[in-house]
């Protein structure tokens, strides 16, 4: 069986919008992964950055979002929903999987909190599509996280943009970005487990 090509998927999609421009709601864990995400999206659709992340600590997760507000300001290229930062639903929906390893059934669970928010908030506020920026990074399993989103499309009535922003340098272009934009970069995920894995 031939595995999906996502970035594919997505660049065929883009294509096919024939210069309509569709809202959509780009859930974000930081201002680097943000930063290739956009700019490859930015001249397809109307983009709104979901800066949802219950799964990353107080401090961590205000110094992401004001360089994330930081960012957008500077470019211009979306515009930034706020969102509310209870970590006690991340640590609900981790509970008894707090040891495992990076990558595992802890890391779908958070995928799938973070993804549902996005899907709900996309539905009520009438986006045409949802996405995330999740798939840029080397570590984060792109199979996974466009299944979530599939399912989660299904469940709310909003459509998923497929994706896998890694591909065609988009973590390389991520990191030229930061560069040029003088962005911070984390060595972790935000959750205080994959910390403790470091």
């Amino acid at each position: 069986m031939n595995a999906r090509n996502y970035n594919a998927e997505m660049l065929k999609l883009i294509d096919g919008l024939n210069g309509k421009r569709p809202k959509l709601l780009l859930h974000a864990c930081c201002a680097p992964c943000s930063s290739s995400c956009l700019e490859r999206l930015k001249d397809a659709f109307d983009i709104t950055v979901f800066f949802y992340n219950p799964n990353i600590e107080d401090g961590e997760y205000l110094k992401r979002k004001a360089e994330l507000i930081r960012f957008i300001t500077l470019t211009g290229w979306a515009e930034i929903a706020d969102c509310d930062h209870d970590v006690n639903r991340f640590y609900g929906a981790v509970k008894g999987l707090e040891s495992c390893a990076e990558g595992g059934a802890r890391c779908a669970k958070c995928f799938e909190l973070r993804l549902e928010e996005t899907a709900r908030a996309a539905k009520e506020s009438g986006f045409d599509y949802f996405a995330t920026t999740l798939t840029l990074s080397p570590l984060k399993d792109a199979r996974l996280i466009n299944a979530t989103g599939e399912r989660l499309a299904e469940k709310y009535g909003v459509k998923w943009l497929p994706n896998d922003f890694k591909k065609s340098n988009g973590y390389l272009r991520s990191l030229e970005l930061s560069k040029e934009y003088s962005l911070y970069r984390q060595n972790y995920c935000g959750c205080v487990f994959s910390k403790t894995k470091e």
